[in-house]
C-alpha cells in the first residue's frame, strides 16, 4: 500500500473533506523554501506552510539546537518547575516586545494563546470585583478555532456549525472606514461591560489578507485605553517580521495589554505559543485565594525543545542577512504589484511588509469562492505552493526564498492572471 493509500485510509486532513479535493500530496523532505514529494518533484513553499516557516525547512541551525536539547532535557512539568530555555526565550523576546509586556504564559498553538488572553481578560475584571464579559473585535476577524477564539471572531464559514454555542461579541466596521470604526467602538465601550478589544494588527489573515494602517489602529487602542478597556493584539500570523517589524504593534504608539503569538515563534519547527501581558494584569491574579489564580495549563506548556527552537529562530531573525532578505522581499513585492496592476482581472492589490495579496474579480468572494481550488491546483502543477483565500492570491514566503524562486512565483501568478483575463 502506497503512502497516499495509507493516508487516505487513516488521516482526516483539515479543509480537505470535499470529494473534489483529491488525495493528499506525500511530502518526504523539506529543504530551504522547497518541499519535495515521494516522486522527487519540488514545490516552492510560497505561503510558509500556513504562515509558520521563517527560515526554510529543516534549517540546520535550528535542528542542531533541538538535537542538543533532546539530549539534555526533553520535557518537565511547568507547574512549580522552570528551565533555562524558557527563561532565555522570554529574555530574548523582551527586547522586541513593547516595553509594557512583562509576563509570559506558555501554551501550544495560536488558538490557545488567544483563548488564554480572553480568559485572563474576563478573570482580571472578576478579580477586581467588576463584571465585564463582552469582547469587541473587527469585522472579518479570525482568532482561532477553540470556542472562545471563534466567539471573538466574525461569524463565518469556520464557525457556522457552532453559532448557537458561541458567546456574544461585537464587531466594529473594518478600519478602512476610519470614522465608522471609531464611532462604533465608542458606542460599544460606553455600555460599560466590555472586557477587551481584540484585533489582528495591520493584517487580517483568514479574511483575505485585509490590511489597514497603524495610525487608525493607534486611534482605536487609545480610545480603549481612555475607557479602561483592555487591548489584545493577536500577532499569531503578523508576528516575527511579516509586517516589516518584529511585531506589528511595534508600529503603533499605544501599547496592548496582551500579545498572542505562535506560528513563526519556533520558526515553524515545533508547536509553541505565548500569551504575554503587563505586570498590572499579572498582579490582579496574585494572592492567597486560589480562586484568584489563573487555573489553566497544558501538558506540554513551556516545552524545552520548543523553546530552544524558538530561541534559535529568533537568533536567525536578528541577523543582518535575514533583515535584509525581508526588506528585499517587500521591495520586490512592490515592483510586482506595479507590473500587474493594470490587468483587468484584478480587483485590488495590497501589501504590508513581506505579505502581498491580489484580490481577483470573481462571481463569489470569501474563503469559499469557487475559483480557489482551480487556482490552487494550477499553481501546484507548476511547482508552486499557493493556497488562495477564496478569490485572494497571496504570497507570504520564508525569508530565505531566493531571487530565482521568488521570480518563478511571480511568473506563475502573472501567467495565470493573464490567462484569466
Amino acid at each position: 500500500m502506497s503512502l497516499v493509500e495509507k493516508d487516505q485510509k487513516y488521516i482526516w486532513h483539515p479543509f480537505t473533506q470535499m470529494k473534489t479535493a483529491g488525495p493528499a500530496l506525500p511530502i518526504v523532505k523539506g529543504e530551504g523554501t522547497l518541499l519535495i514529494d515521494d516522486k522527487g518533484n519540488s514545490y516552492i513553499d510560497a505561503i510558509s506552510s500556513w504562515w509558520v516557516n521563517l527560515h526554510g525547512h529543516s534549517h540546520p541551525y535550528i535542528a542542531e539546537k533541538v538535537y542538543e536539547q533532546m539530549l539534555q532535557l526533553e520535557h518537565v512539568v511547568f507547574a512549580g518547575f522552570t528551565h533555562t530555555p524558557a527563561v532565555e526565550l522570554c529574555e530574548k523576546l523582551s527586547k522586541h516586545l513593547p516595553s509594557n509586556q512583562a509576563k509570559f504564559f506558555f501554551s501550544g498553538d495560536g488558538s490557545s494563546a488567544v483563548e488564554i488572553a480572553l480568559k485572563m481578560s474576563v478573570q482580571y475584571w472578576k478579580n477586581k470585583g467588576e463584571s465585564k464579559t463582552r469582547f469587541v473585535a473587527l469585522d472579518g476577524a479570525y482568532h482561532g478555532e477553540t470556542f472562545g477564539a471563534m466567539s471573538a471572531g466574525a461569524r463565518s464559514i469556520f464557525s457556522a456549525p457552532f453559532t448557537d454555542l458561541l458567546f456574544e461579541s461585537f464587531h466594529i466596521p473594518f478600519p478602512k472606514d476610519e470614522q465608522a470604526a471609531i464611532e462604533s467602538l465608542k458606542t460599544e465601550l460606553a455600555k460599560g461591560d466590555v472586557a477587551a478589544f481584540i484585533f489582528e494588527p495591520l493584517i487580517q489573515g483568514a479574511a483575505g489578507m485585509r490590511m489597514y494602517k497603524p495610525e487608525i489602529l493607534n486611534k482605536l487602542m487609545l480610545i480603549c485605553k481612555e475607557a479602561g478597556v483592555l487591548c489584545i493584539a493577536d500577532e499569531v500570523m503578523t508576528g516575527f517580521g511579516r509586517t516589516g517589524t518584529t511585531f506589528a504593534v511595534n508600529q503603533v504608539e499605544a501599547q496592548p495589554d496582551f500579545i498572542c503569538m505562535s506560528k513563526g515563534l519556533s520558526g515553524g519547527t515545533l508547536p509553541l505559543s505565548l500569551t504575554t501581558c503587563t505586570n498590572a494584569i499579572y498582579d490582579a491574579f496574585l494572592g492567597d485565594d486560589i480562586q484568584k489564580a489563573f487555573l489553566h495549563g497544558h501538558s506540554f506548556t513551556g516545552n524545552p525543545i520548543g523553546c530552544v527552537a524558538a530561541i534559535a529562530s529568533l537568533e536567525l531573525l536578528e541577523k543582518e542577512e535575514c533583515q535584509e532578505a525581508m526588506k528585499n522581499i517587500a521591495a520586490r513585492h512592490k515592483v510586482f504589484a506595479e507590473q500587474i496592476k493594470t490587468l483587468d482581472v484584478i480587483k485590488d492589490i495590497r501589501q504590508t511588509g513581506t505579505v502581498i495579496a491580489i484580490e481577483l474579480k470573481a462571481d463569489s468572494s470569501g474563503y469559499a469562492s469557487t475559483i480557489r481550488q482551480q487556482l490552487y491546483q494550477d499553481f501546484l502543477s507548476q511547482g508552486v505552493l499557493l493556497r488562495p483565500l477564496g478569490n485572494v492570491i497571496y504570497i507570504l514566503p520564508p525569508y530565505c526564498i531566493t531571487e530565482q524562486e521568488l521570480t518563478k512565483v511571480y511568473e506563475v501568478i502573472e501567467a495565470k492572471l493573464k490567462q484569466l483575463c
